[in-house]
């Protein structure tokens, strides 16, 4: 099957279990959003991270994956999702996130003022800091998608708060 399959010439889009949408819908934007995020955070794995980085950011491309899938499914297909077993953003993510938050606050990371991303010189932290603000987009078309009406769970609504800021903590670490 060809990728050029000229489905979308005319505006809308596919979802999981054969449904379309319009390009300019909530659920893409936030779809695109994520789908950003997560080649941002490639870029970030292969700026001179250290394997324990690039570790923590392959667990969270996989999560964000997960997570579009489960954007790509319209709210009366989220049984048959569910049925599927495919994977959701689930409280263990948000624990997990949290966690790692505190972990690396631990070792000495702290709030000192307004970053000023690649002042330190660091492509990687730099990097980060990219992906940071790209999650904080993603977490505002979420949060958009949630206000139209859309059911957005509320894993994936604080999995995004805490990842944002994750990245900032991972990004002023000494370990990238």
């Amino acid at each position: 099957m060809s990728i050029v399959t000229k489905r979308g010439d005319e505006g809308e889009t596919d979802l999981l279990f054969g449904r379309r949408i319009s390009k300019t819908a909530p659920r893409i934007e936030a779809l695109g959003c994520v789908d950003e995020l997560n080649a941002a955070l490639g870029m970030a794995r292969v700026c001179g991270a250290g394997d324990e980085i690039i570790s923590l950011l392959d667990e969270i491309q996989q999560r964000l994956v997960g997570l579009m899938g489960e954007l790509a499914c319209l709210p009366e297909d989220s049984v048959r999702y569910r049925e599927r077993e495919y994977a959701m953003i689930e409280v263990g993510d948000v624990i997990w996130i949290e966690n790692l938050a505190r972990e690396y606050e631990r070792s000495g990371v702290k709030f000192t003022g307004w970053a000023r991303p690649g002042a330190e010189g660091s492509v990687g932290r730099s990097a980060l800091d990219f992906a940071r603000s790209i999650a904080r987009r993603a977490e505002r078309s979420i949060w958009k998608l949630h206000e139209s009406g859309e059911i957005v769970s509320q894993h994936v609504l604080l999995f995004f708060n805490r990842l944002s800021d994750f990245l900032w903590i991972l990004a002023r670490s000494e370990k990238v």
